[in-house]
């Protein structure tokens, strides 16, 4: 037995068990897988936290996001109705525009009546004065000075023209 290699493979296979045991090889190897199990926990805990956090920026996003496009609708809402309000305004200030200019016109239309009206009375004064005085210088009867009165009249219409 002591010539037989088998036996002193064992022998030396329990050698180095026992010094295994001795130097306390399975708790250092099982303090270490603890250790690694630990922070395999850890990394996973913090990855799981970290999706969590994630999760609730997406969120917070979406929400900003919700807000911000309320907001732009509200904006262009009170766009519209200050735009609206404008064009009120602005036809409100055309229509005023317009009927002071046509109020102008008018004015201006009675004006240019009142003295196209005047220079025909001055002109019709002209007219009788001018047949008065053919009268006078011509020392015609009252019969024919009337008759040269109304020819006098009936040419003031021509004569306007």
């Amino acid at each position: 037995m002591l010539s037989d290699p088998t036996f002193w493979v064992a022998v030396a296979f329990a050698i180095f068990i026992g010094i295994l045991l001795y130097v306390k090889v399975p708790g250092i190897i099982a303090k270490q897988l603890d250790d690694r199990a630990e922070r395999i926990k850890n990394e996973l805990d913090e990855a799981q936290k970290l999706r969590e956090d994630a999760q609730a920026m997406f969120a917070d996003y979406q929400r900003r996001q919700r807000d911000a496009m309320a907001t732009a609708e509200e904006i262009v809402a009170k766009a519209k109705e200050d735009a609206e309000i404008l064009r009120k305004e602005s036809e409100a200030e055309l229509e005023a525009t317009l009927k002071r200019r046509q109020e102008m016109a008018e004015a201006k239309i009675r004006q240019a009546e009142e003295k196209a009206l005047a220079e025909v009375q001055s002109l019709a004064v002209d007219v009788a004065v001018a047949a008065a005085e053919k009268l006078m210088k011509e020392n015609i009867k009252a019969k024919e000075g009337g008759a040269l009165i109304d020819q006098s009249i009936k040419d003031l219409g021509s004569q306007l023209n």
